[in-house]
């Protein structure tokens, strides 16, 4: 029992060395108020043998109700500091574990989150981080009850009433431990069933709510149901494993304590008969049995809190374990501007992939330049973009800005420079303006009303009900496609990114709308690094320099004049495209 509680403790250590104060008081404030406790049952005791010995006066009633009087008031003021700053402290241990997870998870690379799913994460961010809350709090207060009180207790009833009738009356309490740390073990085991079963289904409640418009679609409500019904059982099952083994630790105590009343009302009876002890000391002695249950169910109720805490604080903890794949290195480069961007043999494969996902890359980019990415769907355009964004570690060969590596300068400053708007764009659950803002957090309406213009969103803006205002819902899901794309390109123009990166960007838009873009592109990026990927050509024929990817490797480049000469995949394509186009306006 003493391995698993020193174990939590140890563990939330650095909290509590971080807090040592605020503990220190609450833990002398809990056994001063639990040394005042011990003293009313003496004092009826007294008082009953002095009722019995016919020496009680009116002044000596009067004094003893005064000190109890006093007691009761001392005791309520000292356990109200010891509830608040113990109850505190349990709620500040929470907040900051919840801010330390928050912060973990915004370091961490596309493989953390392939390996934790979101439900499962916000399970250790809600229901693992209350059973630590319980840990810190009604942890410490069961620890204290159960081993100090317990402790002044035993003393007080051993030394100034009969050591013989104390241990007769203690003989279960070892039986007690035994049964409670074989329950302890059990309910370890069980919660982080019942944790990891609630994970899954918060995982699985995501996915439909996010889907739901595809659930819809395919006509799989029912099914949807069901495997959330099952999912809920599944939870059910496990939790109802957990409450069994709690409703163990109830009754196992009471028999337990029934038995010590027992021993303590019969033994006790006997030894008033032989006038080894009085009347009053027997009262005291059972009024101080019965405030022994709570320190003999603090016991369990110790074991109960500290399995859980336990439980949950390694499932946190395996989180905040897992060391991000890409950091910043001990040393980083300062540069104000990125320059010249060099690709040098550059090759990559995705972690748990048996094929490469770049092939000898070689690319120069130059200042101000806008270059386009195509190829066929998983030629590798996204993979050669994460490469800058440095998604992945794994790299070969170099990648270096300015003439410098990009692992030597920090992640704040690489990503710093680059505006990015992915093939899935990202809306957050807020306002258009608040989207936009994200990534210019003081930008103004007229900036806002600026960028908007440069991806062609104006229009519709003017259709929203409420305008800049109007709440795009969860992932943007009262938008459309393209406008969901517009605003995600509207929100990378207001950062004015030194380097813009438009991973088939507009690929929800039409052929008038793109143009539009393409155009105000040209004419506000000036000066600026602009890749570009499509699959729709027209999209890049633009471009200073455009290359053709295939199985992550470049098998053509130029500018369009010079790859349409080239009667290659490029040409090809181009032309089967512009003859589509045609068709669709005939």
């Amino acid at each position: 029992m003493e391995k698993f509680m020193f174990g939590v403790f140890s563990k939330l250590g650095w909290f509590f060395k971080l807090h040592w104060k605020r503990y220190t008081f609450a833990i002398i404030a809990l056994v001063i108020a639990s040394v005042i406790d011990i003293i009313p049952p003496k004092l009826v005791g007294m008082a009953i043998d002095e009722i019995q010995f016919n020496s009680l006066s009116l002044g000596r009633l009067a004094e003893i109700m005064l000190i109890y009087g006093g007691l009761i008031v001392a005791s309520y003021t000292i356990s109200f500091l010891w509830d608040y700053t113990l109850f505190g402290g349990a709620i500040m241990m929470e907040q900051t574990m919840r801010s330390k997870l928050m912060n973990h998870f915004l370091k961490m690379t596309p493989s953390f989150f392939q390996k934790f799913r979101t439900g499962d994460l916000m399970a250790r961010a809600t229901n693992d981080l209350r059973a630590l809350n319980m840990t810190a709090g009604f942890g410490i207060l069961t620890l204290v009850d159960s081993t100090i009180f317990m402790f002044l207790l035993i003393a007080v009833m051993g030394f100034t009433i009969s050591w013989k009738l104390t241990l007769a009356a203690l003989i279960p309490l070892p039986i007690m431990a035994v049964v409670m740390n074989r329950y302890g073990k059990a309910i370890h085991k069980r919660f982080m069933e019942a944790q990891k079963a609630f994970g899954n289904m918060n995982d699985d409640v995501l996915e439909s709510v996010k889907g739901v418009r595809v659930i819809r679609a395919f006509v799989q409500e029912k099914q949807d149901e069901n495997r959330f019904k099952a999912m809920t059982e599944d939870v059910y099952d496990k939790n109802v494993e957990v409450a069994k083994i709690d409703a163990m630790f109830e009754p196992t105590i009471t028999i337990l304590v029934g038995i010590s009343y027992t021993i303590g009302l019969g033994y006790g009876t006997s030894l008033v008969f032989q006038n080894v002890m009085t009347l009053g000391e027997l009262v005291s002695f059972n009024v101080y049995l019965g405030m022994l249950i709570w320190p003999m169910f603090a016991v369990g109720e110790l074991i109960n809190v500290m399995q859980r805490g336990n439980a949950s604080l390694d499932r946190v903890n395996e989180t905040l374990n897992h060391k991000p794949d890409v950091t910043d290195p001990c040393q980083p480069k300062q540069q104000e501007r990125p320059g010249r961007i060099v690709f040098k043999d550059v090759s990559f494969q995705y972690p748990g992939s048996s094929l490469p996902g770049l092939q000898g890359i070689d690319l120069e980019i130059e200042p101000g330049q806008t270059i386009g990415v195509v190829g066929k769907t998983g030629a590798g355009k996204t993979t050669l973009f994460r490469q800058l964004l440095r998604d992945y570690p794994g790299m070969t060969g170099s990648l270096t800005i300015s003439n410098t590596l990009i692992s030597d300068f920090s992640l704040e400053t690489t990503r710093a420079w680059i505006g990015y708007v992915p093939q899935e764009q990202v809306l957050f659950s807020k306002t258009v303006r608040e989207n936009i803002q994200f990534g210019k957090a003081d930008a103004s309406d007229d900036e806002i009303y600026r960028v908007m213009e440069l991806a062609h969103f104006l229009e519709d803006i003017k259709n929203l009900s409420e305008g800049l205002d109007t709440k795009v819902g969860e992932s943007g899901v009262t938008l459309s496609g393209g406008q969901k794309q517009r605003v995600a390109i509207a929100r990378a123009f207001v950062m004015e990114p030194e380097i813009l990166i438009l991973d088939d960007a507009m690929s929800a838009v039409d052929g008038k709308t793109e143009a539009n873009i393409i155009q105000h592109l040209k004419e506000e990026r000036q000066g600026k690094t602009t890749l570009i990927a499509a699959h729709r050509l027209s999209a890049v024929a633009h471009a200073d320099h455009i290359v053709v990817l295939d199985d992550g490797k470049i098998v053509e480049e130029g500018s369009h004049q010079q790859l349409m000469k080239s009667r290659g995949w490029y040409r090809s394509q181009y032309e089967l495209q512009q003859m589509d186009e045609k068709g669709a306006v005939s």
